[in-house]
């Protein structure tokens, strides 16, 4: 057992812990560890931004969660990529920029009493480390409209994009450098069903058809290790930086007024259990899963399900682990005539060559692309004030995330619902740090959400049948026409659904009054001194949209407010 000291110890270096590690090192007379439970970023297929097909499903590079059983799912379980290198999900995500809607923002600010989560507050964070392809000094110059919501940046490229001679943010935000035919045609058929174009859905209203803009720099992934942690903090000698090392607990001590403090932690080097102490704070970024587990590990938690894991209870917080929410993608398959998918593409050896070979001579066609394209957002009722829905259009058609793909022509129109009411779980099942929770997100647990899968797939269903489409002779493949009542489309839903890999809400923030937050509105752990948590499940409602770019917006805010004390 070796003792060892810092000032802030980070659990986590992927997306909020590589942010936080950059910014509080920035102090260098703060010693600041970085403690990531997997290896360095340096599997090939991280950076290329197809290779999320080879990191979901790799120890290497994912932790293997699989979920519960569920009845909403009519008993099925699904696999819960979550990812287990530096960048975290930054480095096997589909690398979407998307922010959400303001009143999500606006929402969070009501429901903690704090102001500084409304959207007006939170819009400069997002800025702070957006380096936006549109304020580039090549491009046309940019409008009024373009400033008021992106972030400053100057791009000037490096080796592989991995050196980063900036000025401006860091996150960079980059347009694709592909278009598929069968998705222009797709977007023009929801222009046709009433859903506006727009070439940018990050302003604080989504609503609107278009491609998205995705984290990538010269056609490679662009993944917060990048970003955050090199070159600039691994030069730093007030950081240090341990990988394959996993906290196995946080460690407690009661002050001499009675109240708990976090003085450090205890780590698995895979060698030997280390004790390190952080003087200032410790900042759970383990993610949604990670951050819960660890703290219930820890004996924070629900003390009557911490004596049944064989954990002594020492702070009583039911929140933790509590109110998982997610956005579960309903698959609508699509068969084609006379249109190029990857399924055709890639379905003969010259075809993958072709496309390898597009790669690295160019940096573009599929190997470039994000799993999904093209994105809309539209209500599934018309009366709605706002968005609900969200969809992720791809050119390409699979049975399930890992098989191959089909041999005919489709495409897939992923739909999902932006506000779930279903809730769920994320609890452990034993005292080991070892072993996994039980993650049960309870979809489609509510006749809401039933509801909104029903109406979601019958507006697929509507933009579909629209004429732009009509050349190509869009047969629904999957779920089938023959399905058409409430019941039967909420019961396919279930059938055909997966994760898009967004769980939140876990270790969430709130007011004092409320008995399930877990976390003030400032991220600090409820009755325990010296801790915070500072990732996705610290958000008390999931938001309108992609779930990476506000876990940076959150770690922004919250290194200010850890170097000021506050």
């Amino acid at each position: 057992m070796t003792d060892i000291n810092f000032d802030y110890i980070v659990v986590g270096g992927g997306t909020a812990g590589a942010l936080l590690a950059n910014r509080l090192s920035t102090d260098r007379k703060k010693m600041v560890l970085l403690i990531e439970a997997g290896r360095k970023d340096d599997y090939h297929w991280i950076h290329i931004p197809v290779g999320y097909l080879y990191c979901i499903g790799n120890p290497r590079t994912d932790w293997l969660y699989n979920t519960e059983p569920a009845v909403g799912l009519n008993g099925r379980t699904l696999r819960y990529p979550r990812g287990k290198a530096l960048g975290g999900c930054s480095s096997i995500n589909g690398m979407i920029y998307m922010r959400g809607q303001a009143r999500d923002y606006d929402a969070w600010a009501q429901m903690t009493g704090d102001d500084d989560w409304a959207w007006d507050k939170t819009l400069p964070d997002f800025m702070a480390h957006e380096n936006h392809y549109k304020l580039d000094s090549d491009q046309t110059p940019p409008n009024e409209r373009v400033r008021q919501f992106h972030g400053h940046g100057t791009h000037h490229k490096g080796v592989n994009g991995l050196v980063d001679r900036r000025v401006g943010g860091e996150w960079r935000v980059e347009k694709q450098r592909l278009r598929w035919d069968i998705l222009d045609a797709f977007e023009q058929a929801a222009v046709q069903a009433g859903i506006p174009a727009t070439d940018d859905f990050n302003t604080g209203d989504n609503h609107g058809v278009g491609y998205f803009e995705v984290n990538q720099k010269d056609g490679w992934r662009w993944n917060t290790a990048k970003a955050f942690l090199r070159p600039a903090c691994y030069g730093r000698p007030n950081f240090e930086m341990w990988t394959g090392s996993q906290v196995s607990r946080l460690i407690l001590q009661v002050q001499a007024d009675g109240s708990q403090r976090c003085t450090g932690v205890e780590v698995w080097n895979g060698s030997e259990m280390v004790t390190v102490e952080a003087k200032a704070e410790v900042i759970l970024s383990a993610g949604s899963i990670g951050s819960a587990q660890i703290l219930q590990l820890s004996g924070i938690g629900d003390s009557e399900r911490l004596n049944a894991c064989g954990v002594k209870p020492v702070v009583h917080l039911p929140g933790v682990g509590a109110n998982l929410q997610d956005h579960l993608q309903i698959r609508s398959v699509y068969k084609v005539q006379g249109a190029k998918t990857l399924n055709t593409l890639a379905n003969s050896l010259w075809g993958k060559a072709m496309i390898g070979l597009e790669y690295a001579l160019k940096r573009t066609g599929p190997m470039s692309m994000a799993p999904s394209q093209l994105g809309a957002f539209t209500r599934s009722q018309s009366d709605l004030l706002y968005p609900n829905i969200q969809y992720h259009i791809q050119p390409l058609s699979l049975d399930a995330f890992g098989e191959p793909l089909h041999s005919f022509p489709a495409f897939t129109a992923s739909v999902c619902n932006l506000n779930p009411t279903s809730r769920g779980t994320v609890l452990i099942k034993t005292n080991r740090f070892e072993d996994a929770p039980a993650i049960a997100p309870n979809y489609l647990s509510t006749d809401t959400d039933r509801k909104v899968a029903a109406d979601s797939l019958r507006v697929t269903r509507q933009i579909v049948s629209q004429p732009a489409l009509a050349k190509y002779k869009p047969e629904e493949w999957k779920p089938g026409v023959q399905y058409q009542t409430d019941d039967d489309l909420a019961r396919l839903a279930g059938d055909i659904a997966s994760t898009i890999f967004h769980p939140v809400g876990t270790t969430k923030m709130g007011r004092a009054d409320d008995p399930m937050a877990v976390l003030d509105s400032h991220l600090r752990v409820r009755g325990v001194a010296g801790l915070r948590v500072v990732d996705a499940g610290a958000m008390p409602t999931i938001t309108s949209g992609n779930t990476n770019s506000p876990t940076l917006m959150m770690a922004e805010k919250a290194a200010r407010w850890i170097i000021a004390g506050t």
